[in-house]
């Protein structure tokens, strides 16, 4: 029983980190729209995105705050619920979120902040294997085992 809950923390934590790093970055791009847009119309200037900054800045708002949010809803879920399906939804709409801003990073030829991204993406690679492991192979398990025993 110890171990899974000290499981379930370090998952916690793990998912505190995208927590942090979408609903900030989401909310800072809602309350800071006009700094936001304007850096990011100067970042595409040179590239093939020019004209599309306004679209892609909404869609990537709403991106970051979807991931932010499930990431919450997932702490919730394996605490409270014991599920995963929030944590599998909060895996893949981060791997969405920094697909978009690894696409605008290579579209604007910054390939140094395009670089920095993947060490985010291969933590959360690293968090989505984790989640398939604890759901697939300890919690399916445990069920199991529970139900063949009553």
């Amino acid at each position: 029983m110890l171990a899974q809950y000290f499981v379930l923390s370090i998952y916690t934590l793990c998912m505190i980190v995208l927590v942090i790093l979408w609903l900030q970055s989401g909310l800072d791009k809602i309350t800071d729209y006009k700094g936001n847009f304007d850096w990011l119309n100067g970042h595409f200037a040179k590239s093939s995105l020019k004209g599309m900054v306004k679209p892609l800045l909404i869609t990537l708002t709403f991106f970051e705050l979807t991931a932010g949010v499930t990431a919450l809803l997932a702490i919730v879920d394996v605490w409270l619920l014991k599920l995963w399906y929030f944590p599998f939804i909060a895996c893949i709409s981060s791997m969405l979120a920094f697909t978009c801003l690894f696409f605008g990073q290579r579209m604007a030829k910054d390939y140094g902040s395009a670089a920095s991204i993947m060490s985010y993406i291969v933590y959360t690679l690293i968090l989505t294997g984790f989640t398939f492991f604890v759901f697939v192979v300890v919690a399916q398990r445990n069920y199991l085992r529970t139900f063949l025993l009553d």
